[in-house]
């Protein structure tokens, strides 16, 4: 049994994800106008910045400079993201143009807490209650509990489904607690671990746990199966994707360097439009955002849609 969507959420982060892990240094500039092209092709969500520390991030050391110069065009909404309350108040400076919202954030893998945030669970449970507070007492809705690693982990190995519904259970506790209005789940495979069964399974078991909480995913293409992964996804019904265009960045912090990021944000598009979903997404565009990428960055992006082009002109050509 299938139950795929009659339309799709794509929502960008190439910009944040790309531009933290490039070496660099990318012009500001730059930044705005890959920013621009992408605000231009249809996507209603793109992620813009990081606001994290220079000192570990220094990608995104210029992330007030950025947005001073970009407005979101209408309907469209630009985000950021932050990990403490040092970063939501350089967010809080941009309300005019960023939309605000707090994540209730756990890994799936103890290990992966451990490595990047020298935390256990214990530690992280208390360091959300103590985030989701700040952004309730700044005003920022706290909507979404995200879990990191939640398919497999390089430090700890497989994942179990058991493990997955025990970090969101985690996270709901916490805005149970707080009064948070959850409005998401974004399950992310962080470092490329997940399989189409493993998205059955693990989607599976969330939804029996939270049948009226939408679910999102955050796919990695570390092992060239994130496509597959998101067309497993597309046959449970899940209708909102993280992608960055070309597959700009990867994790810096899952202990693979090189590994590819994000399922490309143009490959999605196309499943999509193939297979009949919505996505508001004018691909030509978002093709040529892709090619400009690859010009910023100085090199080439994973991305094979970039290489061979989309079906449509060969169907012009064949007609």
């Amino acid at each position: 049994m299938t139950d795929l969507p009659a339309a799709v959420e794509i929502r960008e982060e190439g910009p944040r994800e790309g531009f933290q892990i490039e070496p660099g240094p990318i012009p500001s500039a730059r930044k705005v106008e890959l920013i621009q092209a992408l605000a231009a092709t249809g996507l209603r969500q793109i992620q813009v910045c990081s606001f994290v520390s220079p000192k570990l991030v220094p990608g995104w050391a210029d992330a007030e400079a950025v947005l001073s110069e970009i407005t979101p065009p209408p309907g469209v909404a630009f985000t950021a993201l932050w990990f403490n309350a040092a970063g939501l108040n350089r967010a809080l400076a941009f309300r005019d143009r960023l939309k605000l919202y707090g994540s209730i954030s756990f890994a799936a893998s103890e290990a992966f807490s451990r490595k990047n945030l020298n935390r256990d669970r214990a530690g992280q449970m208390e360091a959300m209650r103590a985030l989701t507070r700040t952004h309730q007492e700044a005003g920022v809705p706290v909507t979404r509990v995200s879990v990191q690693a939640g398919f497999g982990c390089n430090y700890s190995g497989d994942v179990a489904p058991a493990q997955l519904v025990q970090a969101v259970a985690d996270g709901m506790a916490i805005a149970a607690e707080s009064g948070a209005s959850i409005t998401e789940v974004t399950l992310a495979d962080t470092m490329g671990w997940a399989t189409p069964l493993r998205i059955e399974r693990g989607v599976g078991a969330v939804r029996e746990r939270w049948p009226a909480v939408p679910i999102a995913l955050h796919l990695h293409d570390t092992r060239g199966l994130g496509i597959a992964n998101a067309m497993a996804g597309l046959r449970l019904g899940v209708a909102r994707f993280d992608t960055t265009v070309g597959g700009l960045g990867g994790c810096p912090f899952a202990g693979q360097p090189g590994a590819p990021g994000n399922i490309c944000t143009e490959e999605l598009a196309l499943l999509c439009a193939e297979m009949g979903i919505a996505t508001g997404v004018d691909l030509d565009a978002l093709i040529a955002a892709g090619h400009l990428a690859e010009e910023i960055v100085g090199h080439r992006l994973p991305s094979e849609l970039l290489r061979s082009g989309p079906l449509d002109a060969f169907r012009r050509r064949a007609a």
